[in-house]
């Protein structure tokens, strides 16, 4: 079991080679663990991205493994919620896992997948829903499948759901209170609309249960199978 509160590292590009790589450090002592293994003595300036080099921090000459940007988010404005410090590197693996490796060796843990976005949810950036959108949105192969994601990522689908938990419990309140004074003579509500109001509420949740059905064959997309007699042009629809 691992613990929230240790200080994490990863690489947070895709594998393979490329002109940029980015390794991701979160937590408490992210700024610390950076300031061991970069070669600049004024501490980082928040939100601003500074040039500088990254050292191994062991006893092989201090020798320097890439020139980087390196760029501090304070808690709580960053993507965990925890202090982040972003190290953009030259895109090449055998530069990324030397650079991960001086962050291991200065302090940090590897990070276990998915556990930079676990944090965001702890630390209340993201809700559940949100950080089911964030693989979503990085597994996505089409145009639309990106556009759901992101939906569901800015909070669409939080949203509906909340204006929907706010009108039962306004709806839940108004009905104990008139149980609690029926003889006072006061109506907070009248059994019409009542009515109204749950059957309101039983259309917009089957408007997106419907919508979600749509979404899981966007998600994952549909099997098809083309069925006929042979040489009747079933490759051609293909």
């Amino acid at each position: 079991m691992f613990s929230p509160d240790d200080t994490i590292v990863a690489i947070a590009t895709p594998a393979g080679r490329g002109s940029l790589g980015v390794v991701r450090i979160s937590g408490a002592d992210a700024r610390d663990v950076a300031g061991r293994i970069i070669s600049r003595a004024a501490p980082l300036v928040p939100r601003h991205a500074t040039f500088t080099r990254v050292r191994s921090s062991t006893s092989d000459s201090q020798r320097t493994v890439d020139e980087v940007i390196a760029t501090w988010f304070p808690a709580p404005h960053s993507y965990t919620g925890e202090h982040v410090v972003e190290l953009s590197t030259h895109g090449s693996p055998v530069i990324l896992q030397d650079v991960l490796k001086c962050a291991i060796e200065a302090g940090a843990r590897l990070a276990r997948p998915g556990e930079f976005t676990f944090r965001a949810f702890l630390n209340g950036k993201l809700d559940l829903i949100q950080a089911e959108a964030v693989a979503d949105l990085i597994d996505a192969v089409t145009p639309l499948q990106v556009k759901v994601a992101f939906d569901q990522l800015e909070g669409t689908l939080t949203t509906k759901i909340a204006a929907l938990d706010n009108r039962l419990l306004d709806l839940v309140a108004r009905l104990g209170a008139s149980l609690d004074f029926p003889d006072e003579g006061y109506h907070f509500i009248e059994p019409s609309a009542i009515a109204c109001s749950v059957s309101r509420v039983i259309a917009e949740l089957d408007a997106l249960l419907a919508a979600a059905a749509r979404g899981r064959i966007i998600r994952g997309g549909a099997t098809v199978g083309i069925a006929g007699r042979p040489h009747v042009g079933k490759s051609s629809p293909f």
